[in-house]
């Protein structure tokens, strides 16, 4: 699966390699994984896709169940961090972005993204 954040990554013109460092943060590489927030909603998959974003999605045929699938997973994820990039420029914001709204959140889900990365994520880490 390996293929799919690599092929998702070049789609929507992101790093690879953040993309997996990203999905190795979120989920541990895991497709089946569920995050339930304080505040109701949950992150989904691969990519831990927040429900927020499932009623921009349901416009593409994108469905709750379908962000198990973890191809549809890393695109939609490459997506997002894509939006995030023209929003907020090739930063290390537009990586926080991916995660948090506000400052303090960004900051740290960025210095977590970062200590993914400084530790190495191998490319063809298999999904589980």
């Amino acid at each position: 699966m390996a293929d799919c954040l690599d092929d998702a990554a070049v789609f929507h013109q992101v790093s690879p390699v953040l993309l997996r460092g990203i999905a190795q943060h979120e989920s541990g590489m895991r497709a089946y994984a569920i995050n339930r927030n304080t505040n109701g909603s949950e992150d989904i998959g691969l990519m831990q896709i927040n429900t927020v974003h499932l009623p921009r999605l349901a416009k593409y045929g994108i469905t709750r169940q379908s962000l198990f699938n973890p191809c549809v997973s890393a695109y939609v994820g490459a997506w997002i961090l894509r939006e995030n990039m023209d929003r907020y420029g090739p930063t290390w914001d537009a990586v926080g972005a991916y995660n948090a709204a506000s400052p303090d959140k960004r900051l740290r889900y960025i210095n977590r993204i970062y200590s993914t990365l400084q530790r190495g994520v191998p490319a063809n880490q298999a999904i589980r």
